[in-house]
C-alpha cells in the first residue's frame, strides 16, 4: 500500500514508518512542513491508499499561554488544511486514520471501566480539546477512523522517556496520591492495531487504542520500579506537579479507565495486555 503519515516525524510516526516499511508498504512520513502554506499537500496525498493523521502538539508539556494555543492550533488548523488539500485531490486517499485521545472521556475510576459506547464528553480542557479535535477530523473525506490513544509506552521516546530518569535514580513514587487510573498501550500493539484496522475496513467511528487492563498510577509506578530494580517510595504531590507543569499537571492527575471493547469484539489479540510485560519490554 501507499501510506502517508502526517505528523510522522515524532515518536509514534517514526515507529510506524519503520513498521510499515518492513511490511513492504511505500511510506511517506511528513512533519510540520506538510501544513506550510507553500507545501503542495494535495500532490502528496493524491493516489495514496491510506493517510494516517497524527499531527498535534504534545499535551505532556508545561502549559504556557503559547503552548495551550498550540494544543488547539496544531489539531484544528492542520485538519482544516488537510480537508482543503483532500478536496482538491483528483484521486483522493481510500482511507484515513485520525488520531485522538482518551482524554475526551469523563474522568472515571479503575473500578468503573469505560468503552466506546460512552458518548459523554469530559468537562475539563482535555475533554473539550478532544471534542473539537474529533469534530475537525470528521470533516475530512473520506470519513476517518478515529483512534483514541491512551498513554503510549515504548523505547527511546514518548511519555516513558520523561518518567525514566527519576525512577532510574531510585526516586520513583506515586503521583498525586496514585489512585488515578492510567490507560496505556504498548507502541508495538499500537502499530499492530493500525494493521488490524487496515485488514478490517468495516471498522468505523471511534476506537480506543488502549491495552485491556488499565491500572492505577501507583500500580503503574510500582511496576516500572520493579522492571528497573529500583525502589518505589517518593511521593510526588499535586502542588509540585502544578509548579512543574502549570495547568498541564492535569494530564498526570486525570483518571481514565478505558478499555478497547471494539477491538476485543473484532478479535484483536494484544501482545502486551498486562503492564508488567509491557514495561519489561520497554526498559
Amino acid at each position: 500500500m501507499k501510506i502517508c503519515i502526517l505528523g510522522g516525524t515524532g515518536f509514534i510516526g517514526h515507529y510506524l514508518t519503520n513498521y510499515f516499511s518492513q511490511q513492504f508498504h511505500q511510506v511517506k512520513a511528513l512533519g510540520r512542513q506538510a501544513f506550510a502554506p507553500d507545501f503542495d499537500l494535495t500532490s502528496t496525498l493524491n493516489g495514496q491508499d491510506l493517510v494516517i493523521m497524527l499531527a498535534g502538539a504534545n499535551v505532556g508539556e508545561r502549559w504556557s499561554k503559547q503552548h495551550k494555543q498550540a494544543l488547539w492550533d496544531s489539531r484544528l488548523n492542520t485538519n482544516a488544511r488537510l480537508a482543503q488539500a483532500l478536496s482538491q485531490c483528483k484521486q483522493p486517499p481510500a482511507r484515513i486514520f485520525s488520531a485522538s485521545a482518551i482524554g475526551i472521556y469523563p474522568q472515571n475510576s479503575c473500578t468503573n471501566l469505560i468503552d466506546e459506547t460512552c458518548t459523554e464528553i469530559g468537562e475539563g480542557v482535555l475533554g473539550q480539546l478532544g471534542k473539537a479535535w474529533e469534530e475537525a477530523s470528521l470533516k475530512l473525506l473520506p470519513k476517518p477512523l478515529i483512534l483514541r490513544f491512551g498513554v503510549v509506552l515504548g523505547k527511546n521516546g514518548g511519555a516513558l522517556a520523561k518518567m525514566l530518569p527519576p525512577f532510574k535514580m531510585g526516586l520513583g513514587g506515586p503521583v498525586a496520591g496514585g489512585q488515578q487510573c492510567f490507560s496505556w498501550i504498548h507502541l508495538e500493539d499500537l502499530a499492530r492495531i493500525m494493521s488490524f484496522a487496515i485488514e478490517h475496513p468495516e471498522l468505523e467511528g471511534p476506537i480506543n487504542v488502549t491495552a485491556p487492563n488499565p491500572v492505577s498510577n501507583a500500580v503503574f509506578g510500582a511496576s516500572l520500579a520493579k522492571a528497573l530494580h529500583r525502589p518505589f517510595w517518593l511521593p510526588l504531590p499535586e502542588w509540585q506537579l502544578k509548579l512543574m507543569f502549570g495547568e498541564g499537571a492535569q494530564v498526570l492527575t486525570h483518571s481514565s479507565a478505558i478499555v478497547p471493547q471494539r477491538l476485543l469484539d473484532a478479535g484483536f489479540e494484544f501482545t502486551y495486555p498486562q503492564i508488567d510485560d509491557a514495561l519489561k519490554a520497554c526498559v
